[in-house]
């Protein structure tokens, strides 16, 4: 299916979740949750990359600790969808829907040195801090409580993720 925007009409009745946000305010927080979703779901497959592609003198380090974090990632993608759908509206269906919503750039390269492949899933992850943010002030202005709050701890699982790969890449091969 396309992608949900401010002017597409409600879901159709079958998916009409009940909610007590307005329709636009509900729109509005399911468009940047499913931007949060997408961009989860390719920090997600990148870290994931880096994970199996990592080498070097820290290798173990590297490797445990992308794919710690690639699994704390994956484990917000649902929490995320369902927030949408108790918002009365749909989320992402398709690795395409995926593409089409992400702002988070893929990396396809053959070798990334272990610095690199660091100091990008920490600007990754500050990014989706900053998104997080975003719609922290998009749900607060909604009046949806219970998503405000769940972004909060979104927000520092990503803050936390950034550090941790800020500390490791100090001395990265």
């Amino acid at each position: 299916m396309a992608k949900t925007t401010k002017t597409e009409k409600p879901p159709k009745p079958e998916l009409a979740t009940p909610t007590d946000l307005q329709t636009n305010s509900a729109l509005s927080v399911a468009d940047a949750l499913n931007g949060i979703l997408a961009d989860s779901f390719a920090l997600y497959l990148k870290t994931k990359n880096f994970h199996w592609h990592v080498s070097g003198p820290h290798f173990r380090d590297y490797h445990l600790m992308l794919d710690d974090q690639a699994t704390q990632i994956l484990g917000t993608t649902d929490a995320i969808a369902e927030r949408v759908r108790k918002t009365g509206n749909t989320t992402l269906r398709s690795i395409g829907d995926i593409a089409r919503h992400q702002r988070i750039r893929d990396n396809d390269a053959e070798f990334v040195s272990p610095r690199d492949m660091l100091a990008e899933l920490r600007e990754d992850n500050l990014a989706l801090v900053a998104s997080l943010r975003e719609a922290k002030d998009i749900v607060d202005e909604a009046k949806d409580n219970a998503t405000s709050g769940i972004l909060d701890d979104w927000t520092d699982l990503a803050e936390e993720r950034a550090w941790f790969l800020f500390e490791a890449s100090r001395n990265a091969a």
